[in-house]
């Protein structure tokens, strides 16, 4: 059974930093892609950030490109999301998320497995 958890969510002044972790079992990170996606109120489901495990590629939306880091350790089965410069617009309940890619890397229809989510709050 796969499960993914996710931690380090929190609330922070404009301008800080967070970095989020997921912990997957039951799923080998270095198999496929693995993402983080952000969900506002009121807003619709979006994908962040992700990672093909066999090569390493990453991909970023446009609006955290240069802020944000997605990076891995398969030793430990966990993912990460390094978060700088934080904006009051990246507040929302940020998700782990594991599966092929095959309908485009951040795609949410792309991702079969989803952590039950870890709240980012920024204030200005």
């Amino acid at each position: 059974q796969v499960q993914l958890v996710e931690s380090g969510g929190g609330s922070v002044q404009a301008g800080g930093s967070l970095r989020l972790s997921c912990s997957a079992s039951g799923y080998t990170v270095s198999s496929s892609c693995m993402g983080w996606f952000r969900q506002a109120p009121g807003k619709e489901r979006e994908g962040v950030a992700a990672i093909y495990s066999g090569g390493g590629a990453t991909y970023y939306v446009a609006s955290v490109k240069g802020r944000f880091t997605i990076s891995q350790d398969t030793a430990k089965s966990t993912l990460y999301l390094q978060m700088n410069s934080l904006k009051p617009e990246d507040t929302a309940m940020h998700y782990c998320a594991a599966g092929s890619g095959y309908y485009g890397i951040l795609a949410r229809s792309s991702y079969n497995y989803w952590g039950q989510g870890t709240q980012v709050t920024v204030s200005s």
